[in-house]
């Protein structure tokens, strides 16, 4: 459990950008170093890190390589993922709030009409779970 007491400590969580923690930061590490102060919470001094390396640079070559339209499934080739895997670390990035635009994907390999089927069925839809 991490009990980030500064706005440096609270960048550093997994899902937290720099963005996130200069805007809402300091108020969230106040009311953590208060409630850490209170109940007598032994922090560890050593945080977490954002995230792991490996998936760290995943992150960044996917990203990159869909901002150059590369296919989806040369991207997993390059870093020897799955196409499952793959679309759960784009999962992740999304809704870490990075965008990807997938369209020239989707375009070259899916009818017209389906895609306007999916587009109408994710708007009607309640969540974003299917």
């Amino acid at each position: 459990v991490q009990y980030p007491i500064t706005v440096e400590e609270i960048g550093k969580v997994y899902g937290v950008g720099e963005g996130k923690a200069k805007k809402y930061g300091t108020e969230f590490a106040e009311f953590i170093k208060k409630y850490v102060e209170e109940n007598d919470i032994e922090r560890t001094q050593d945080m977490v890190l954002k995230t792991v390396a490996n998936k760290s640079s995943h992150k960044v070559f996917i990203i990159q390589s869909t901002d150059k339209k590369i296919d989806l499934e040369d991207i997993a080739k390059a870093k020897n993922l799955s196409m499952d895997e793959l679309l759960k670390e784009m999962e992740r990035i999304v809704y870490q709030g990075t965008k990807l635009n997938i369209d020239y994907y989707i375009d070259e390999n899916f009818d017209e009409d389906i895609v306007e089927e999916f587009m109408d069925f994710m708007k009607e839809s309640e969540s974003d779970s299917m």
